[in-house]
This record gives structure tokens, C-alpha cells and sequence, in this order.
């Protein structure tokens, strides 16, 4: 009995001990731990001078394109030439029925003999008369029927050589030359048609002059405004006018190896699109570039000074806005509208909106709530800088 007495106060103040731990747990209070900052790379802004270069769609065409026609009627015999070959100035491309112009030819002749003979006449009779009407050997009438006379056989034989030269013209022209050298393109008529001085028929090919070669292209009234603002505020320093440099990209994505220089700017804005018009010339020795391929275009304008520049992954979409988190004091995210400009090199122009000197979030953003505490630092690539 007294043993059991003394057991009971143990197990009493164990069970006890028990209660005041499992209360002491439950009454700690534990919340949630906050998490710590978002780390973030960014870059710190400087203010250099990068090429002012402006890129736009183009399309080739040959530095001189003439439909090569018929200048006489008649039947195509021949093709003297390899459709799509080189051509030389001056080579025979087509051969027209020269039989017709043949005849007319000798029949222009016989009658230039005729009236040759009448002139002869013509002018004997007048020398004759002459010394006889000094002398009042002959009558006033008979001077004046004699000098008519001559006079009319004189422009009846002009008129006859003219008739002759004609002929030899259309004879030679039913040799169908070319008029410089060039690329010729597909044949429009074939052998044995009909062919026509005048309307369609009378068209037989294409050529091309591919070097040097063309490239067409326009900018906007908005790129010349800007430019011309640019340069009136210091903003940019271009380059002597004649010497804009044009650079193409191919559809493959190939930079063509030759530079070009833009020989051409339209005077005026084409009102249906608000664009101008202009050209740059290209040397194209090899044959490599076709008329009507589209490019894109790149001109080397000048310098844009002092430019910020800055990731175009640094970029937020905004609804129509551009937003970009700086960082600000106590490493908090500040997000900044901007304006932006061109790309150079696969960074964006920031015309308004930052400076040299802040720092800008490129990389973790993500993670970058605007108003939120972050842990920076530098981003690793130079070319970040």
C-alpha cells in the first residue's frame, strides 16, 4: 500500500511535464518565412555614338531593260541566239523575210536612175538656154520653162535617193539586233509568225543589263522627318549624300559581297502610300543577282551621337506602352516607360525615358515584381556593357 502511494505521485508528475511541453508547443506561434530577393543581372547605361543605319525591302531590276521589237512587217524566220544566254551590242538576235524589202529596194533604185537621167537632161537644157537668154536669143518663157524644169528634175532625183535610203533602212532592219549587251529573256514570238512594226506582235524579247544592276526600294515621310530633325538638334551627323552605302541581304539570308551606293531620291511623296522613292546601285560582275528579287536593304547613313542603347530582351510589353525596370534605391524595381527607336546589332535605341547611369534589369525579369527588393548583379557578358 505505501509502495503504490509512492508511484502515484511519479507517474503524476511525469504526465504532468508531458502537458506543460505538448502546451508550451501549441502555443508557439510560427508564420510564414519571407523569401529572399529575386537575383537579377543588369547593365549600367552609357551614352556612345553608333552607325545610323536604316533597313527596308527592296527588289533588283537591270540597270537598263529594253524590249527588243520589229522595226518592219513581216515573217519571223529565224533566231539567231540561246534564249537567256549573253548578248553582245550590235549581235543578230532575229532575221525577218528580207525579200519584200529586197524588191522594194531595187525598185527604188530604178527609179532613182530615172529621175538621175531627167536631171541630166534637166541641167544640160538649162546650161544651153542660159548663154541664148543673154544674148535675147530665146524668150523669157523658154528661160524660165528651162530653169522650172531643172529644178523639179533636181527634187524628183532627192526624192528618190531619200526613196532609196528608206529601202536600204528596211532591209537592215529585218536583221534584229541588239542594242547593248545584256541577258536576253524568253522569246515572245515564235519562227514563221507575222510580225508587226506597231502593237504587240511587234515585240520579240527582253534585254537586261545586270551590271552593273539595280535595287529599288522607299522610305517613309516619317524616316526623312526624323532624320531631318536628328540632324537639326546634333541628334546625328550624316554622311556626304553621295556617299549613303547600301548593303543587301539575300532571301537566304546571305549578305551579298559587293556594296552599293544610292544614286537616287524622288523629289516628291507618293500620296497612295507616303513613301519615296529611291535606288542604289550595285556591281554585279558575276551575274549573281536577277532582276526582280526581293532584298532587304540596309543603308549606312551616318552616326547617331550619344545614344542609349539597351537589350531589346530587356523590353516589357506594356499594352501599347514599353516599360523597363530599372533598379532604383535599396535595390527596389522601378519600371520606366520609354520610347524606342531603331535596332542596332540586336539593340534597341532608347529615344526618351532613360539616361547614362541607371541601371537596367536584363536578365530575371520575370522575378522582378515593379516595387520588389532584388539582388543584383552586374550582368557577366561584355557585351552586355
Amino acid at each position: 500500500m505505501n509502495q503504490g502511494a509512492r508511484t502515484l505521485p511519479k507517474i503524476f508528475r511525469l504526465s504532468a511535464l508531458a502537458t506543460l511541453v505538448l502546451l508550451s508547443a501549441c502555443g508557439k506561434e510560427t508564420g510564414p518565412t519571407a523569401p529572399p530577393p529575386a537575383p537579377v543581372s543588369f547593365i549600367e547605361l552609357k551614352a556612345v555614338d553608333v552607325a545610323l543605319n536604316k533597313e527596308m525591302v527592296g527588289e533588283t531590276a537591270g540597270y537598263r531593260d529594253i524590249e527588243v521589237r520589229s522595226r518592219v512587217n513581216g515573217i519571223l524566220l529565224r533566231r539567231t541566239y540561246v534564249e537567256g544566254a549573253q548578248v553582245s551590242a550590235g549581235q543578230v538576235l532575229f532575221e525577218i523575210d528580207p525579200e519584200p524589202y529586197k524588191a522594194s529596194l531595187d525598185q527604188a533604185k530604178g527609179q532613182l536612175s530615172l529621175e538621175a537621167s531627167k536631171l541630166d537632161k534637166a541641167r544640160a537644157d538649162r546650161d544651153r538656154i542660159i548663154p541664148l537668154f543673154k544674148e535675147n536669143a530665146v524668150s523669157r518663157k523658154d528661160y524660165d520653162d528651162a530653169i522650172s524644169a531643172y529644178a523639179s528634175a533636181l527634187a524628183s532625183s532627192q526624192t528618190a535617193q531619200a526613196s532609196v535610203k528608206q529601202a536600204e533602212l528596211n532591209l537592215g532592219y529585218t536583221k534584229v539586233t541588239a542594242p547593248f549587251s545584256g541577258t536576253t529573256s524568253k522569246l515572245v514570238q515564235s519562227e514563221g509568225s507575222l510580225i508587226s512594226a506597231t502593237g504587240d506582235s511587234g515585240r520579240l524579247t527582253t534585254i537586261s543589263q545586270l551590271d552593273p544592276l539595280y535595287v529599288n526600294f522607299s522610305y517613309s515621310e516619317q524616316d526623312r522627318q526624323e532624320l531631318e530633325a536628328g540632324t537639326r538638334s546634333g541628334k546625328v551627323t550624316l554622311n556626304d549624300a553621295k556617299n549613303f552605302i547600301a548593303k543587301i541581304k539575300l532571301a537566304d539570308g546571305s549578305v551579298y559581297p559587293q556594296s552599293g551606293l544610292v544614286n537616287f531620291s524622288d523629289n516628291r511623296v507618293d500620296p497612295k502610300t507616303g513613301t519615296i522613292r529611291a535606288r542604289a546601285i550595285f556591281k554585279n560582275p558575276k551575274g549573281d543577282l536577277l532582276p526582280g528579287q526581293f532584298v532587304r536593304v540596309t543603308l549606312e547613313l551616318g552616326k547617331r551621337k550619344n545614344a542609349i542603347l539597351i537589350p531589346e530582351r530587356a523590353v516589357v510589353q506594356s499594352q501599347a506602352d514599353h516599360i523597363v525596370m530599372t533598379l532604383g534605391a535599396d535595390n527596389k524595381v522601378v519600371p520606366v516607360p520609354v520610347k524606342l527607336g531603331s535596332v542596332v546589332d540586336g539593340k534597341v535605341i532608347v529615344e526618351s525615358g532613360l539616361k547614362a547611369g541607371q541601371k537596367v534589369i536584363i536578365d530575371g525579369l520575370m522575378k522582378a515584381k515593379p516595387g520588389s527588393v532584388v539582388n543584383p548583379s552586374p550582368a557577366s557578358s561584355p557585351a552586355e556593357q
